[in-house]
């Protein structure tokens, strides 16, 4: 059966807001292989749109075949296609374990070798908003043990203290790139006395000289996002902050992702598994991974309006796959 994908736009309960832009809508590509299932959540941050993916799927579906002992050989050949088309990687890449794991009527998960043991919380993300709005968040957020402020913004102290005001749960914040030097310095301690966990991607990408600076002046941890995307991209970060931020739509899908976990670890970084905006379907393809994870931000389909799928279960803030065959993912009725 050859590979074949659908468009679907998932429509946010709330404006979702970052330093970069805002969104109340993500299309998303859904891939299908046999039985087998993934998604595609493309960023434009990365040069990806739900057009550059259905190129690139139009482009190899002729190489991709229903015989899943071959899933290695296909996967690298996707690995040999020119351009970055990380997202439609990865709808591959998912499709495909999810349709082994049928096949062998095994979870994703326990083909991997893993566990699928979850054992921390997940972080409950709070988009930029106005004071009120964001107190209004965290109140409705209680069920969880930890909060990611999305920062990057001339009053994101004013938040965070805000947030801080009404809720005594964890708040780690995230700056999506938004801070120049002098403000990250000053802005991190004071996170610090406001009892702040992590600050996740400070400064632009690019900037090394600058987190050699935030090294010497601030001593929260730091963990990168944008800028490591696939294993390559790892070492040279090393030193310059705690851990890294895996999200399968960088990584190319489950393979990748696997692999980069196991680097990191052993270059002794801090695993935090994230997501784009996407639906059951991807957090759950992600979720296979997560007991390998120190920090888990899987939940961008708890901000969806029209999930399509049911997938990994949410008990007390903490994720919990099921033992169904492959993903365990399927459509909302």
């Amino acid at each position: 059966m050859k590979l074949t994908w659908e468009v679907i736009e998932l429509k946010l309960k709330d404006t979702f807001r970052i330093s970069r832009g805002e969104l109340d809508s993500k299309t998303i590509v859904v891939a299908r292989i046999g039985e087998g299932i993934g998604e595609a959540s493309p960023s434009s941050f990365y040069g990806e749109s739900w057009e550059t993916v259905l190129k690139y799927l139009a482009k190899v579906k002729d190489s991709i075949r229903e015989d899943t002992s071959q899933l290695e050989e296909v996967l690298e050949r996707l690995d040999e296609n020119q351009g970055f088309n990380q997202a439609a990687k990865a709808a591959i890449d998912i499709a495909l374990h999810d349709l082994q794991g049928k096949r062998l009527g095994l979870p994703v998960y326990k083909l991997l070798g893993l566990s699928g043991e979850l054992k921390v919380p997940i972080s409950h993300t709070l988009g930029i908003d106005s004071l009120d709005k964001m107190q209004e968040k965290a109140k409705r957020a209680s069920d969880f043990k930890i909060l990611k402020v999305k920062l990057g913004v001339p009053s994101d102290l004013e938040m965070v203290r805000a947030v801080r005001q009404v809720t005594d749960q964890i708040i780690r914040v995230d700056a999506n790139a938004g801070w120049g030097r002098e403000e990250a310095i000053q802005k991190i301690n004071q996170l610090e006395d406001l009892g702040v966990e992590l600050v996740e991607q400070p400064l632009k990408p690019e900037d090394k000289e600058g987190l050699k600076e935030l090294r010497k002046n601030t001593y929260l941890p730091i963990i990168l996002d944008e800028p490591i995307c696939t294993s390559e991209d790892i070492p040279q970060w090393i030193g310059l902050c705690e851990g890294i931020n895996i999200k399968l739509m960088k990584s190319g899908g489950i393979r990748e992702g696997l692999k980069m976990i196991r680097l990191a670890k052993s270059l002794g970084m801090k695993i935090m598994l994230g997501c784009m905006i996407e639906s059951s379907l991807g957090i759950t393809a992600a979720a296979q991974l997560a007991s390998e994870a120190d920090y888990l931000d899987l939940d961008s389909h708890l901000l969806i309006e029209n999930d399509p799928f049911v997938g990994v279960a949410l008990k007390n803030g903490s994720l919990v796959l099921n033992e169904s065959p492959g993903l365990g993912v399927s459509v909302r009725p």
